[in-house]
């Protein structure tokens, strides 16, 4: 499978030319501290697109679409959404004979990754399920919710509490 989608414009006809087909889903490289949380393509790019040059331009359009893995920020269930760019209109400065269009795809495709991602709005319908843990917070007492955790670190604020209550004794 490609990883690149290179263009010779000593070969492009005037009236230009359609290329469609699929590019590699590792053209989604996406490094994060986690790695099961990175979105990640979960089936190739596929693109259909017509290309033609303009003197020093060169322009693409057409449509893009790459199914993607996204991790929910609710829940934190891996889920996939399809990224369709309908419309697709790239135009790049010619600069050399060839020119690789599968950076500037990549870019289409990931302006559009949601900022935070929701399972429920996957392709596929699905009940976004948080854990009641991390709703105790406003709970009443009485509440079925188990509360969280408190952390055994230190609080940095308790030093300021203890200035406060010696500064009551000296007045």
């Amino acid at each position: 499978m490609k990883k690149h989608l290179n263009i010779d414009l000593n070969s492009l006809p005037d009236e230009g030319k359609v290329y469609s087909g699929e590019l590699d889903p590792s053209l989604f490289n996406l490094e994060t501290k986690q790695k099961s949380e990175a979105p990640s393509a979960a089936e190739p790019l596929f693109y259909d697109l017509h290309v033609q040059r303009f003197d020093d331009e060169l322009l693409v359009r057409g449509s893009l679409s790459v199914p993607i893995e996204f991790t929910c920020v609710r829940c934190l269930s891996r889920y996939i959404k399809t990224i369709t760019v309908e419309d697709c209109a790239i135009s790049s400065e010619v600069t050399s004979s060839q020119i690789d269009l599968a950076e500037q795809i990549r870019e289409e495709i990931v302006v559009l990754f949601p900022d935070y991602p929701h399972c429920d709005e996957g392709d596929t319908e699905k009940e976004c399920i948080l854990d009641s843990r991390y709703l105790a917070v406003d709970k009443p007492l009485d509440a079925d919710v188990k509360t969280p955790p408190r952390d055994e670190a230190p609080n940095p604020w308790d030093a300021l509490d203890a200035f406060g209550d010696d500064a009551d004794k000296t007045s």
